[in-house]
């Protein structure tokens, strides 16, 4: 995929999330399809972190590259962070401005900036558009797995 196109995908992330929650009944937002899996609520607030997470990582490998980023344990941020009560319209307007700050910033840094990178310790060498690229696909991810947890409520509103 070239830039402007992985730009544009990027900055169409937040209306694909909200087409997709359109198409999904609200009372579901919170059905879990089993005890390991995550309610729709939890996804939409997961997407959020992940966008803070990548946001930092952003602006590190354009300001610092080649420096180390710290993983974090998705699981234990849905946990501890109590993602099952955390409102989701604050969450979903909080990601669209995030995407916006970023995708101004990608607009305007210089072409060099692309070959910067940041270390990260399980997962090696991330260039920026590297990263971009997985921060683009991370919504389409979710959006499968909301659909996923909606067909299952609907197999499960049957039994």
């Amino acid at each position: 995929m070239e830039l402007q196109e992985l730009l544009a995908s990027y900055f169409e992330g937040y209306d694909d999330l909200q087409d997709a929650l359109r198409d999904i009944p609200i009372e579901l937002w919170d059905f879990k399809p089993g005890p390991d899996k995550w309610s729709i609520r939890e996804i939409i607030i997961h997407l959020l972190d992940s966008e803070v997470n990548s946001y930092v990582r952003f602006r590190k490998i354009i300001a610092e590259s080649g420096s180390t980023v710290t993983p974090y344990d998705q699981d234990s941020w849905a946990k501890n962070l109590n993602y099952s009560v955390q409102s989701i319209d604050t969450s979903l307007e909080l990601f669209k401005y995030l995407r916006l700050i970023n995708f101004t910033l990608f607009k305007d840094i210089p072409e060099k900036s692309w070959n910067s990178f940041i270390m990260h310790p399980e997962r090696g060498k991330i260039s920026l558009f590297e990263l971009l690229q997985e921060t683009t696909e991370h919504v389409g991810v979710h959006i499968n797995q909301m659909k996923r947890n909606y067909e299952n409520w609907q197999k499960f509103k049957k039994n």
